[in-house]
Formats: C-alpha cells, structure tokens, sequence
C-alpha cells in the first residue's frame, strides 16, 4: 500500500483525477437512486439503513465506509489516501446531488437516469483507481482478507460479501429492481473498459502492463 499512496509522481494530476473520479461515483450514486429502479448491493444495504436510522444516504455512507475502515486493522490493511477520501467525499456529494435531483418523473426519464449513473460509475470507477492513491474501503475487506486466506477466491469472497450486504439492504427496505440486475452486469466491462483508459502509468510499470483492477467502493 505504500507504493500505492506515494504521491511523489505526477501528484497534481492523480489528486486531480481522485477527486473527480470520487465526485462523479458520488452523482453517480444519486443519479442511479432517483431512478427508483434499483441500487448496486452496497447501495441497497445504504439505502435500507437510511430508511431505518433517518440519516441521510450520504451520512450513512460515510459511517458504513469508516466501519469497514476500521475492520481493516485486524487484515494489517494499510488506508492510502484514496481510501480515506473515499469514506467522506462520496457520501457528501451523493447527499448534495440528491438535494438538487428531484424525485420521480416518467420511466422513461428515470431510465435515463439509470442508464447514465451507470455508465458515470463506471467511469469515476476508472477515474479514482487510476490514480492508485489505495483502494475503498469495501474492497480492500475483500483483497485484505483473501490476503490473509490466500486458499480463498477473491470472486466467492466478493461473491458472498456482496449477496450478504445485499440480502441485509432488501430486508431492511432498499430498493432492488432492474437496476440492480443491469449493474452487476455491466459494472465488470465498463470497468474493464475505463480502468487501463485512466491509469496513471508508474516509472516501474513500464513494460510490465501493471494497472490497478479493484473496483471502488
């Protein structure tokens, strides 16, 4: 993780590209929660915690980030910068775009809706990993305790931590639908496709095709 977070390379522009990519995850979020057809699992499971508690979706998903945070201290996952800016400056340009983005609207608005929160995701997603200043903190559970279990899939881990947070969000009144299904499906290829276009190449990755592949969260 040191050499994650070392800014000494071209500093001005992956701080630059962290934040805009952290910003646009965040309307992205809220762009994909006006839909009202559904949430990526982690949404739902903030969603559904919002609805209970009464905390914005933004406070909640600042306080689910640094509670995950702080699950990495027994993993002896080391945060990098990113991974701190993550926790906060998400869930509060997620609650200042819903506090601008009105509810409902024809389907066929909210589809749009969907179709580019989407489509923005995937992008802040190549945005914020591409400048490799650490991972979320969601993933970073994921990579850290397959870490300490090496004999363990990274994709059964997710696979689990995933169906888990989104099974806890559905009982607890998040909104699941179409749009969950079409993110799952798209989520990997757009990634796939704005990850190496975002990468910030490192002096040691020449020749080497080295690129960050977690995704955010």
């Amino acid at each position: 993780m040191a050499a994650i977070g070392n800014l000494r390379h071209r500093p001005v522009r992956r701080l630059t590209q962290l934040f805009l990519g952290l910003a646009v995850y965040g309307i992205s979020m809220a762009l994909m929660i006006r839909s009202g057809l559904g949430l990526n699992p982690w949404d739902v499971f903030h969603q559904g915690l919002s609805e209970r508690t009464g905390l914005s979706f933004g406070t909640v998903t600042i306080a689910v980030g640094a509670v995950v945070l702080l699950l990495w201290i027994p993993l002896r996952q080391r945060p990098g910068l990113g991974t701190v800016s993550n926790v906060v400056v998400i869930g509060l340009v997620v609650d200042a775009t819903l506090a601008l983005l009105p509810a409902g609207g024809p389907l066929w608005i909210r589809i749009g809706l969907l179709i580019t929160g989407i489509v923005a995701n995937g992008a802040a997603t190549g945005l914020y990993l591409g400048a490799r200043l650490g991972p979320g903190p969601r993933d970073g559970l994921m990579t850290g305790y397959v870490a300490r279990r090496p004999n363990r899939s990274i994709r059964l881990v997710r696979t689990v931590i995933e169906i888990t947070v989104l099974g806890l969000g559905f009982l607890l009144g998040g909104t699941v639908g179409l749009g969950t299904v079409a993110y799952a499906l798209a989520i990997g290829p757009l990634a796939q496709l704005f990850v190496p276009m975002f990468a910030v190449a490192q002096p040691g990755d020449v020749g080497t095709g080295r690129v960050a592949t977690q995704p955010a969260g």
